[in-house]
């Protein structure tokens, strides 16, 4: 295959960022009183309190948004408090969903007459059924068909490829949308992880690849996926709970309901299996690594964007050329390769090609190849 002929565009995107935002201190501050207290009360299962200075060495991370602040920030709730919305008003994450999706319908001109699907991908739902993205289909007034699809932190490279191929069955343009409410499965009592997450939702509009792309729009070359099982990022909670006697312990700091991860694990095996798959994604279409001009990825952890763009490039790349957000954003899973996207693709010359990717819990991973119009 070469990198000649594209096989759809990526017409415009769209970004919703929360209201509230809370800094590290802000959390070592409720984290560290919680630890005191339990330390207190448990001598014999202490638990080591944290720093801001930790956590940004540790991740890059700086601050977070998030949908609801107070909650977190209470040491006798240490989780959001967001109200519960009767069925007939629009859903939580079908709202941020809307709003993402009306500010890529507005940067392309598109109405919701000219969009045939609607997919959700993200790394939790917030009910089993119906489908948010019907949801959204609906609140956007858009006619035609809607599914969710959940690949983790890897959904939005995979929505993509997802709708490359509705694309190919008719469709004449699809909206994906990427609503992370990723406070809501993390646990605030876990000193290795209550960093790491933030809420957001972005959303891509992908159409044919017909006639000249306008400034800002991006050919999509190719695709590339992969999985490999992993217990080392992982979330049990589910809808058979209930019928095991199992549900969230919020007395328990360990529980196993919320996001859990084996950090060096993670770190060790995912890089070079990313760092392969883009490599040889750009050989297979011809592309020299080092010739890429940005590569917009993963939202996770500094050091790991940095190792794994190293790899791809030969060299070390510039801020330039591998954007960062999750220093304001934090890791916001599915949606973080996705605001790299939105808020530097700008700069480019036409013909420079760059490259998505999402990566995560599975493990699974993404490579989208781009060319700037």
């Amino acid at each position: 295959m070469t990198a000649d002929a594209p096989i759809a565009r990526i017409l415009s995107t769209g970004l919703y960022t929360p209201p509230h935002s809370i800094s590290n201190e802000e959390l070592v501050t409720t984290y560290n009183a919680w630890v005191e207290r339990w330390n207190a009360e448990n001598p014999d299962r202490p638990k080591e309190p944290s720093s801001p200075g930790f956590i940004e060495k540790a991740s890059g991370i700086k601050a977070r948004y998030v949908l609801e602040k107070d909650g977190i920030l209470d040491i006798d709730r240490m989780r959001p408090k967001l109200p519960v919305r009767g069925n007939d008003e629009l859903s939580i994450m079908a709202e941020m969903g809307v709003l993402a999706a009306r500010d890529a319908m507005k940067r392309a001109d598109l109405g919701p007459d000219d969009i045939d699907a609607v997919l959700c991908a993200a790394s939790n739902m917030q009910r089993q059924y119906p489908a948010m993205a019907v949801e959204i289909q609906n609140a956007l007034d858009i006619d035609g068909y809607g599914f969710d699809m959940n690949v983790a932190c890897a959904s939005a490279a995979f929505g993509i490829q997802t709708a490359v191929g509705l694309l190919s069955t008719g469709a004449r343009r699809v909206l994906m949308v990427n609503p992370e409410i990723c406070s809501a499965h993390i646990n605030f009592r876990d000193r290795d992880g209550h960093f790491i997450f933030g809420d957001v939702c972005t959303a891509v509009i992908i159409g044919p690849a017909e006639g000249e792309p306008a400034p800002g729009q991006f050919d999509i070359l190719d695709t590339r996926l992969k999985t490999v099982m992993s217990n080392n990022i992982r979330n049990n909670m589910g809808f058979l709970d209930p019928a095991t006697d199992t549900v969230i312990d919020w007395d328990d700091p360990d529980t196993d309901k919320l996001f859990k991860q084996n950090g060096r694990s993670v770190f060790k095996e995912v890089v070079p299996m990313v760092a392969e798959m883009i490599s040889t994604h750009l050989a297979d279409n011809q592309i020299p690594g080092d010739s890429l001009k940005r590569m917009w990825l993963h939202q996770a952890n500094l050091n790991m964007n940095e190792l794994i763009a190293k790899k791809v490039l030969g060299r070390e790349a510039t801020r330039e050329e591998s954007p960062v957000v999750l220093d304001d954003y934090a890791n916001t899973s599915s949606a973080g390769s996705i605001i790299a996207f939105h808020k530097h693709h700008d700069g480019l010359a036409k013909g420079d090609i760059g490259v998505i990717s999402g990566f995560g819990a599975g493990y699974s991973a993404g490579s989208v190849i781009v060319r700037a119009g």
